[in-house]
């Protein structure tokens, strides 16, 4: 049997040896992100989209990073420009939509949040973007809306005092106290100290 080549061992440990440097040392964007880092995030994710153009991963987080950094014009700038990699990839579609939303676009912020719900019908981030249509509707006064955007959000995220406290507002514009009252009691049965809640539960029950 002939020993391998010494020379051949010693390039291939040094090919891995760097490659395993290099994994270790290449800045991770997204846990830039997710430590509040957001501008280095961002030089990060620039800096991989103009070595590779068709890295979907490098745009969803800069656009995360962006929202963040409440960049929402930006934001909206890369949203669309990472469509030309996927069309409806749903954390863009999301961000989208949120970005939207800080700008007070509310027509557009909608349709985004909708598209999310299509093509993401059982997704992670499917609470959030009810709760952020719910808002929106409060916004243009539609209180059935909201009411059915709230529910849907706390029905996918039961553990939310604070959005039980928007339904309870969006039930209490419309008149529905008793309903409106179950939903400001949960919110403080999670959250006891939270004063809107506390707020309309007193507001409620003077009406009853």
């Amino acid at each position: 049997m002939n020993t391998p080549d010494k020379k051949i061992i010693f390039v291939a440990f040094a090919i891995f040896f760097a490659g395993f440097v290099f994994s270790q040392t290449k800045p991770d964007a997204l846990k830039m992100y997710q430590t509040g880092q957001y501008k280095s995030a961002i030089e990060v994710c620039l800096n991989e989209i103009k070595v590779n153009a068709n890295n979907l991963d490098s745009y969803v987080v800069l656009t995360w990073a962006l929202l963040g950094d409440k960049q929402y014009d930006e934001t909206l700038l890369w949203c669309e420009r990472s469509k030309t990699i996927s069309q409806y990839d749903p954390r863009i579609l999301e961000t989208e939509g949120e970005a939207y939303f800080y700008l007070g676009k509310n027509a557009e912020a909608i349709k985004s949040f909708e598209t999310y719900v299509v093509y993401a019908p059982m997704g992670n981030k499917l609470a959030v973007v009810y709760n952020f249509l719910g808002e929106i509707y409060v916004r243009l006064k539609k209180f059935a809306h909201a009411d059915i955007a709230f529910s849907t959000a706390v029905r996918f995220s039961p553990n939310n005092a604070l959005w039980w406290t928007r339904l309870g507002y969006a039930r209490e514009q419309l008149n529905e106290t008793t309903y409106a009252l179950q939903a400001y009691e949960q919110a403080l049965e999670l959250d006891k100290n939270l004063v809107d809640a506390q707020n309309g539960r007193k507001r409620v029950l003077s009406r009853m």
